[in-house]
């Protein structure tokens, strides 16, 4: 998989292109670290989303973030296209790293003068990278981590696997406390944070009446509080929830920024999840984090801290990687509300255990 190596000596100005889902953008930190570790004096500029930036903002190897936006009309997103070329154009950026795979981020890149050009040769794309790296069935069987370091081992530079590290905003966190003890949490308080949805499709959810379940196990065994996390598209989990639980959560879903989504998932004491974005967010933060897998690949996806534990069952069909279930939903249906409690008893029991 390896291709011509980059010469780094003429390398100054990296921009590297983001990928548009948290969960990905996570994964794709110890490869940011990569980079900076490899070009320690360059200036590096992260193209992203803005639901993703959060992620990136306050980064000790992000100099810059160059902020792609989307609009609803075809003529504002092309005008935002225009926009981005000449920045890119006018920043005379040395090298393009696509963690992204999408034909749009080499074109962008492309027309933005950018070379050399570094991802993944798919989506039709390989005629715009000045080095393409072929992806082959090996690089499927390893966790997203090392799937983006590849990219960079495969053009020659050094990388590491490790955890992803997440660097929250000091105002995120003032914001974070702020929302809590607006909703009458103090910091004495053991929090439960739940994450029911999952925006790729019902196949990744545990059922919500479930999620309420260990909901109210913990109200009424540990004293604890219980908040729902999500994002706007995920409100209406959140409220059926909230109307299933006998003891009332807070419900934060569409209410807060990721920044303040990050700030407020770092105070939970255990953080129950299916496999999303924010499930990254809490591992990452070292948060003990309980993860149900049902349709998607642990093995690519999985969570990866230092308190993590996944729960799946080892189903025919699974991982089938399909947004909605075409048959029984067993792969979820089949994890039972005693057997995530069970885990989150042990979690709990250990969270404070470095070497559990």
């Amino acid at each position: 998989m390896s291709i011509k190596p980059l010469e780094k000596s003429n390398i100054n100005n990296i921009l590297i292109r983001a990928t548009n889902w948290v969960g990905d953008a996570v994964m794709t930190l110890p490869a940011l670290e990569a980079v900076r570790e490899n070009f320690p004096s360059a200036s590096i500029t992260v193209l992203a989303r803005p639901w993703v930036a959060p992620v990136f903002e306050n980064h000790p190897s992000v100099n810059d973030l160059l902020i792609y936006r989307k609009h609803e009309a075809l003529i504002e997103n092309l005008s935002e296209i225009r926009r981005l070329i000449y920045v890119i154009r006018a920043n005379r950026y040395d090298l393009a790293i696509l963690f992204q795979n999408a034909f749009e981020a080499a074109l962008l890149a492309y027309l933005g003068g950018v070379k050399p050009r570094l991802g993944f040769d798919s989506d039709g794309r390989g005629f715009l990278l000045t080095h393409g790296i072929k992806r082959t069935n090996s690089i499927f069987a390893v966790h997203q981590v090392e799937y983006y370091l590849s990219i960079l081992n495969a053009a020659g530079l050094k990388t590491e696997s490790r955890n992803p590290v997440l660097h929250v905003a000091k105002n995120d966190f003032i914001k974070a406390d702020n929302l809590c003890k607006l909703n009458g949490i103090s910091q004495n308080d053991f929090l439960l944070g739940l994450s029911p949805g999952a925006i790729f499709g019902n196949a990744k959810r545990w059922p919500a009446e479930r999620f309420a379940k260990i909901g109210d196990l913990a109200a009424e065994k540990w004293n604890a509080k219980v908040i729902i996390m999500g994002s706007k598209k995920e409100k209406g989990i959140g409220t059926s929830m909230t109307g299933l639980m006998r003891h009332k959560p807070v419900d934060f879903c569409g209410t807060t920024s990721l920044g303040e989504a990050m700030g407020i998932i770092s105070r939970c004491n255990l953080f129950v999840t299916n496999d999303s974005g924010l499930m990254h967010i809490a591992a990452t933060l070292g948060v003990p984090t309980l993860a149900i897998f049902g349709s998607t690949d642990h093995v690519a996806t999985g969570p990866r801290g230092i308190k993590t534990k996944i729960i799946k069952h080892d189903i025919d069909c699974s991982p089938c990687l399909k947004p909605e279930c075409p048959t029984d939903f067993k792969c979820m249906l089949s994890i039972e509300t005693e057997e995530v409690w069970n885990e989150m008893e042990k979690l709990k029991q250990n969270r404070n255990d470095p070497d559990k």
